[in-house]
């Protein structure tokens, strides 16, 4: 059965193609797939119920030889609390179109992680901590997550909490080093992390590009 969307949105890639005909119909099959995600639109039929939340904006400025040139840089997170989320980033001359260029990056880079029970302390056997103690490093931060015993929450810095809760974890412990103040690299740890939970790894890529 082809999608509705059809009609609207004209599939650039192979894995556009695949969803908007119907042939995909679930994101661990575009996963699956092998097929890279270039298309936010791939992640907003296969997940309708995805969330978004703004970590970060911050004002960056260039010296040009026309003048000192201002951009605002948006650092955005989205997940749909149960196993999918992304990190994104993009820079524009205006707050919106920034937050709503990180929304689509962060769709592109979207992964799944594995839940599990892997707390000593627990045994109940729900996914709702991570399933081992894994590792993530951006810049000088380096972000360790532990698996907790159900009913323990997060117990986690606002930055890597946000993150957290975006990916459907909901007991951790963590353990952080660096400059955590920094939070692009505390999310971009954070979400590096929340990658290692899972067999299938790929570097994040984020919108750089300069006007």
């Amino acid at each position: 059965m082809a999608y509705e969307y059809n009609e609207e949105w004209v599939p650039k890639t192979r894995l556009g193609t695949l969803v908007s005909e119907g042939q995909v119909t679930s994101m661990d099959e575009a996963m699956d797939s092998g097929l890279p995600i270039r298309e936010p639109k791939i992640v907003d039929i296969l997940l309708p119920g995805l969330e978004d939340e703004v970590l970060d904006i911050n004002m960056v400025q260039r010296m040009t030889d026309s003048g000192r040139r201002v951009k605002f840089r948006a650092t955005v997170i989205v997940g749909n609390g149960d196993g999918f989320v992304g990190l994104g980033q993009a820079k524009d001359v205006q707050v919106g179109p920034a937050i709503r260029k990180a929304i689509d990056n962060a769709k592109i880079n979207i992964t799944r992680i594995k839940r599990g029970c892997g707390s000593w302390e627990c045994g109940c056997g729900l996914p709702h901590t991570v399933p081992s103690e894994v590792n993530g490093k951006a810049g000088s931060v380096t972000v360790v997550l532990k698996p907790a015993p159900r009913g323990l929450g997060l117990a986690a810095g606002g930055t890597a909490k946000k993150v957290l809760e975006k990916a459907g974890v909901k007991d951790v412990w963590t353990r952080t080093e660096g400059q955590t103040r920094t939070t692009l690299n505390f999310a971009k740890a954070t979400y590096n992390a929340l990658m290692n939970t899972g067999t299938v790894r790929r570097p994040i890529v984020f919108d750089e590009t300069e006007d």
